[in-house]
């Protein structure tokens, strides 16, 4: 099995700063594309950014030149910086990963964590 682990979330007043982080651990034979989805109340789950295993990049328009998503891949692990925050950057942030395990390849989550941004 693959846990992720977010970590990074909080509260924020808009116009700042805040990093999520995400770790992978557990049977990885190689780990494919990584990202962040994110959930506010009432809505769908939508994508906010997406880094391939050799460092090609994809943002939600709703964030570029706001947000920087980056990854370690001798520590498999993602994080993504968000600057310049807005109160609808509010949501449940989702760590995603596609994952080659023994067993084959597969879509992991995170539990998600909390960012809420204040007016």
């Amino acid at each position: 099995q693959v846990q992720l682990v977010e970590s990074g979330g909080g509260l924020v007043q808009a116009g700042g700063s805040l990093r999520l982080s995400c770790a992978a651990s557990g049977r990885i034979f190689r780990i494919n594309d990584m990202g962040w989805y994110r959930q506010a109340p009432g809505k769908q789950r939508e994508l906010v950014a997406v880094i391939t295993s050799g460092g090609g990049t994809n943002y939600a328009d709703s964030v570029k030149g706001r947000f920087i998503i980056s990854r370690d891949n001798a520590k498999n692990t993602v994080s993504l910086q968000m600057n310049s925050l807005k109160p609808e950057d509010t949501a449940v942030y989702y760590c995603n990963a596609d994952v080659l395990t023994p067993w084959g390849t597969r879509d992991y989550w995170g539990q998600g964590t909390q960012v809420t941004v204040s007016s």
